[in-house]
């Protein structure tokens, strides 16, 4: 163990806790956005996913992610219930490889909870479960193989800091799958499913995503470092002007300067900036959270126009950032930080960024599209309408997220 470093290795605990607590805030952020009745199954979803996923993530899920490659399209087995991961680093690392695979399931509980928002207020609880258990193994272990373990992304040069592929694309365009086939949520006469119940949830949920977002990006570095303190100024930059953006085009085009708006924009600036936070300087981060803000919002407003029913706009918000950045990086990449990117003169990184990205879009759209036509056609996937209309706290949970007298 002589190769870790002590400071590293306290930086990445503590990042393995900022992310964590971004599951509540994720459950704050998208039970406010959602109808009273439907809060706290819309909070259980964020829930089940710690609890899912990171049992998922010990017994198989860390091994086809991040065991030796099988062709860069998945990992073997060999680390099965963790076999042979211990306090060791990994080659090229300075953290125990045990907390590296903590860190690293951490990330892998967050991206299906996301797509989540696509489902909500209509999916069953149980073909909830199943979907998370068959996702993570055959859609976001493949994927995040292919861009942080020896897969053929990796190999042709594309980059992705802390999640842009892996967590936001791929969480992004599967919800717009999810969309598609769930179909439109059932509403009662003069009902509006566009009303957010609680934007004072939907601001503390920002909140907390916005501090647990330095250890999701700071803490990629895997060492305290300077390249850990890029990752947290461009973290912040990015969440600031997406913010500002979205709120000032809102204000703009609405004459009103919305809360909702300024959060949404804050969540799509740590978004996009995410795949690029160690790789470019600060002003490309701000540049990449103001293009963040104006991609995600033309994006929802288009999204609504079709009337395709992503609950939440997980697709506007997490998949076009996550695009944006994506591609930004290939663009804004420093010399310094990286190779540099297209306005350096580093074309060929541009177009591994370029290819990575309908990777993630063409995979997982269609390995949701058929997880979920599994899963409907052996236990079913949405509750009927008269549940809808109940709410599903009390038709799925028996349970309620208020309680009035």
């Amino acid at each position: 163990m002589d190769a870790m470093n002590a400071s590293s290795v306290a930086w990445v605990m503590v990042s393995v806790a900022l992310v964590m607590i971004m599951l509540p805030g994720l459950s704050l952020f998208y039970s406010g956005l959602v109808r009273g009745k439907n809060a706290l199954a819309t909070a259980m979803h964020s829930f089940a996913c710690l609890a899912i996923v990171l049992v998922v993530w010990m017994l198989w899920g860390y091994s086809l992610a991040f065991g030796p490659s099988v062709n860069g399209i998945i990992g073997n087995l060999d680390h099965v219930a963790l076999n042979g991961v211990g306090l060791e680093p990994r080659p090229g690392q300075e953290i125990p490889e045990l907390l590296f695979m903590l860190f690293q399931g951490m990330f892998a509980v967050i991206t299906p909870a996301l797509l989540a928002g696509a489902l909500a207020e209509r999916v069953k609880f149980r073909a909830f479960g199943a979907f998370v258990v068959i996702w993570v193994t055959f859609v976001y272990c493949p994927i995040a193989h292919w861009v942080w373990g020896d897969g053929w992304l990796h190999g042709l040069g594309a980059l992705d800091f802390a999640g842009g592929f892996a967590v936001h694309i791929s969480s992004g365009v599967a919800a717009l799958a999810a969309a598609h086939i769930l179909g439109r949520r059932e509403t009662a006469a003069g009902e509006s499913v566009q009303q957010p119940h609680s934007l004072m949830l939907v601001l503390l949920g920002t909140g907390l995503l916005w501090f647990g977002w330095f250890g999701f990006n700071g803490g990629s570095a895997l060492a305290a470092d300077g390249i850990a303190v890029i990752a947290l100024v461009n973290t912040n930059v990015a969440a600031a002007a997406g913010a500002l953006a979205w709120l000032l085009l809102s204000w703009r085009l609405t004459h009103k300067p919305s809360v909702l708006g300024a959060a949404s924009g804050a969540i799509a600036g740590l978004v996009a900036v995410t795949p690029a936070a160690g790789f470019v300087e600060p002003v490309a981060a701000l540049i990449i959270g103001i293009g963040a803000s104006v991609v995600s919002y033309i994006a929802a407003v288009s999204r609504i126009k079709a009337m395709v029913d992503d609950a939440l706009d997980v697709w506007a918000i997490h998949g076009m950032s996550g695009t944006w950045g994506s591609l930004a990086l290939g663009l804004f990449a420093s010399t310094t930080l990286a190779n540099g990117g297209l306005f350096t003169g580093n074309g060929d990184f541009f177009l591994a960024q370029v290819v990575g990205t309908a990777a993630m879009w063409v995979f997982a759209f269609v390995a949701t599209w058929i997880a979920f036509r599994v899963i409907e056609a052996a236990i079913g996937l949405r509750t009927t309408p008269e549940e809808e209309a109940l709410g599903l706290d009390v038709s799925e949970h028996g349970e309620a997220a208020y309680m009035f007298q």
